[in-house]
Order: structure tokens, then C-alpha cells, then sequence
């Protein structure tokens, strides 16, 4: 099952919001954990990658991680927005992925990707 996207805004060529609902049937979800199923920090950085690479910064690939913070965990049925900012210059991706509570958000987590041709 695929990334479930509700929209995207890019008001600004360097930075994109996507706005996802997290399927309980997604792929990521089975056998992590029994209990209470999340979202691992590899399928974040997956799609991190995904939209960076398509939407953003077409002809880059990974480098490394500058870093990274998981503050909160992802669970199923979860609307979350990705947020990205591309600093081609330093080519320095920034990340956010921030869950929707009502009408507020909160940082799940957050990071910077180095990415290089």
C-alpha cells in the first residue's frame, strides 16, 4: 500500500508541505510493534528521501545525516504534514514531520539530510 497524500503546498520552490494520513494497512505498520504499531524512523527517512528526490532536488541522492531528533511516535490513522526545505546551496535538506492534534500540530520528529549528485 502506498503513502496516502491528502495535498501539498509549495508556495516556494525550496520548501514543500505534504499533508499524509497514516493507513493502518500500511506496510511499515506490520510487526512493529504488536502492542501499539508506529511508524519507524526508516520509513520516515524513506519518505523524507521520496519527496526530496522527486519533488525537490531531482538530480541528488543521499549523502548522510546531519541529524536527527524522534520526539514522538507516529501511530495509524494519523494525519501528519511532512514539511522539507532544500538549501541548494549547502545542499542541506531540513525535515519535520508534525502530527495533527485538532487544530494543532506537534513535531513527531525532525532532521537535516546532507544530499550530493
Amino acid at each position: 500500500m502506498k503513502i496516502h497524500e491528502i495535498e501539498r503546498h509549495q508556495a516556494q520552490p525550496q520548501h514543500l508541505d505534504i499533508v499524509l494520513h497514516l493507513d493502518p494497512g500500511l506496510f511499515w505498520f506490520k510487526g512493529h510493534f504488536a502492542a501499539q504499531p508506529l511508524l519507524p524512523g526508516v520509513a520516515q527517512l524513506d519518505w523524507v528521501m521520496h519527496y526530496a528526490t522527486t519533488l525537490m532536488a531531482p538530480e541528488h541522492r543521499f549523502h548522510s545525516i546531519q541529524n536527527v531528533k524522534f520526539q514522538a511516535p507516529l501511530v495509524p490513522d494519523t494525519t501528519v504534514t511532512l514539511s522539507l526545505d532544500w538549501d541548494a546551496a549547502r545542499q542541506i535538506l531540513a525535515f519535520r514531520f508534525q502530527r495533527h492534534d485538532g487544530g494543532e500540530r506537534h513535531t513527531a520528529s525532525s532532521g537535516k539530510i546532507r544530499l550530493c549528485r
